[in-house]
């Protein structure tokens, strides 16, 4: 069995909805990323209309505390800026939940797999140059 995983999803305008951002379209890239790389979907959780501009967004609550509870094992994400646009946000998420011996974060766009060494290394220099 592979690496239990949550999806988050979001979307805060009809704007990137239409351009190619839906809803619809990330879960089934997040879909697709799990099946090639052996993840076990738990849940999709998704927050629409949600500005990505804070951390306290009801979906992403809930995946923090599926990561918590241990219900998952990592977080997958089409792009990162679903999770967040803030550098000083993504550093306090990675701190608090993705840093080296704690829950996964994967990125389908940027390609990024904090199960490695080299992942960790992907998400922290784009971290410094968002």
């Amino acid at each position: 069995m592979g690496t239990k995983a949550v999806a988050y999803i979001r979307v805060s305008t009809d704007k990137q909805a239409d351009a190619g951002q839906s809803l619809e379209a990330q879960k089934a890239k997040v879909e697709a990323y799990a099946g090639l790389y052996d993840l076990e979907l738990v849940e999709v959780v998704i927050d629409a209309g949600q500005s990505a501009k804070s951390l306290s967004r009801p979906g992403l609550m809930r995946v923090l505390a599926m990561l918590k509870s241990g219900q998952a094992e990592a977080v997958v994400v089409v792009k990162l800026d679903r999770l967040t646009r803030s550098v000083r946000d993504l550093g306090e998420l990675v701190e608090t939940y993705f840093a080296n011996g704690k829950a996964a974060l994967l990125s389908v766009s940027e390609q990024i797999d904090t199960r490695s060494a080299g992942g960790r290394l992907v998400l922290n220099v784009l971290a410094s140059v968002s």
